[in-house]
């Protein structure tokens, strides 16, 4: 980046702060965004950026920026999210001068504690482990799943919780690889990640990497594998979720578990119904805030 960069400010419902972030990242020539900054005095919060997404541009962005962003808020509107939860997505941007932004950004970023044996910990910060926890290293890179957001950590208690040792594990819409390198870390015997995004493979393979697993990631759909697994996950919109309850239950093995993720709770009844639509046995809901995670098993035959 040279002297100069560009600080587009976008107003949006916070809870989908990580879904919003990977569009950006995927239509805007963006290196970064910062979440939510909070400050504080004499131990209380005087002010939040809590609902702005600050969005970190190499260049001015295009002039057709209004109808970028308005095309990407109809499409999350089509996949059923309403005005109300999308935020008004109002937006502004200045020319700024560069003051090493992509380490500051980083700066907000901290260890995120998921459960009591769970840990995440950016690349970036040293962390030494307590013998009965599991640590993930992680660069979350432009891809979604950075162990913050709480349909990624619903995730992974599931897979403390429910998950056998020793099992071949398929995370469909994968993003950042960050589930199935917490199932190898829980012992799995394979983990498989698929995502129809090719930009976030290599920052999965990566990520595997860092951990010392051995992951397969690649660019697939689960309506293309053929791979029969015991434990899936799926950690995806609620539309898209029942959209293809159908492939995900094809490749379960009898008996198999699968965890489904990226769920609001208000919207958990259409993948309730296309769970009964498939035959599928609900274990359990698990919920954070306003999030839910439905825990199902493919009844034996």
């Amino acid at each position: 980046m040279g002297e100069k960069y560009y600080e587009l400010r976008i107003k949006i419902n916070p809870e989908l702060e990580d879904i919003i972030s990977e569009i950006c990242f995927e239509t805007l020539p963006c290196e970064g965004v910062v979440l939510a900054e909070e400050t504080y005095k004499d131990l209380e919060m005087v002010s939040t950026t809590e609902g702005t997404l600050r969005v970190f541009l190499t260049e001015k962005p295009p002039e057709e920026i209004s109808n970028i962003l308005e095309e990407q808020r109809n499409i999350l509107k089509s996949r059923g999210f309403s005005d109300y939860e999308l935020g008004s997505w109002e937006f502004s941007f200045e020319e700024k001068d560069n003051e090493d932004w992509s380490k500051k950004w980083k700066e907000k970023w901290d260890i995120t504690r998921v459960s009591d044996k769970i840990v995440v910990v950016p690349d970036w910060l040293e962390y030494t482990p307590k013998t009965e926890e599991v640590m993930i290293k992680l660069e979350p890179g432009c891809a979604f799943g950075t162990g913050t957001h709480q349909t990624t950590q619903l995730c992974m208690k599931a897979i403390e919780k429910y998950m056998p040792a020793n099992t071949e594990v398929a995370d469909i819409g994968m993003g950042s690889g960050i589930l199935a390198i917490c199932a190898m870390k829980f012992g799995a015997k394979h983990a498989y990640g698929c995502d129809n995004d090719d930009t976030v493979i290599d920052v999965a393979k990566e990520n595997a990497k860092k951990n010392n697993v051995k992951c397969i990631f690649e660019l697939n759909t689960a309506d293309k594998i053929h791979t029969k697994y015991d434990f899936v996950l799926a950690n995806i919109l609620h539309n898209i979720l029942a959209e293809i309850m159908g492939d995900l239950k094809s490749i379960m093995k009898d008996g198999a578990y699968m965890v489904l993720s990226g769920i609001l709770d208000e919207k958990k009844t259409i993948v309730l119904d296309a769970i009964k639509k498939h035959d599928l046995e609900l274990i359990e809901e698990m919920h954070q805030d306003q999030w839910v995670a439905l825990i199902v098993k493919n009844k034996e035959k």
